[in-house]
């Protein structure tokens, strides 16, 4: 990955493509993510904090520079992050010591703008 930033603008034309094509999917899938990203049993924060470790163990890049961003806005600490990247080291083994970092480094390109 490159930075968190440069993913999500190498990816922004293509979704916006492919959103022309299947609009009510992509709302759909937006509606879903808004309906569960809020404060309930879990606050929004450990939601997007769940979201992160699953993109890094996913190794999706996309969507660790998507939830970094927010978990950077839920205002989450660095030791959130790290001890949620430490997750997915357990989880995940070799391929989390990779994909942790990331998030990681992800999270701090957002927290930095914060």
């Amino acid at each position: 990955m490159t930075s968190a930033h440069q993913t999500m603008q190498d990816l922004a034309e293509p979704a916006r493509q492919l959103r022309a094509e299947i609009p009510d999917v992509i709302d759909a899938y937006a509606t879903m993510q808004r309906a569960v990203i809020v404060d309930g049993a879990l606050p929004a924060k450990v939601k997007e904090l769940i979201a992160l470790a699953i993109s890094a163990t996913r190794e999706c890049d996309g969507c660790i520079a998507a939830h970094a961003r927010r978990v950077a806005r839920q205002q989450a600490s660095p030791a959130e992050v790290a001890e949620a990247m430490g997750v997915v080291v357990m989880m995940n083994g070799g391929p989390g010591t990779v994909w942790g970092p990331r998030a990681f480094a992800a999270y701090q390109e957002y927290s930095a703008e914060q």
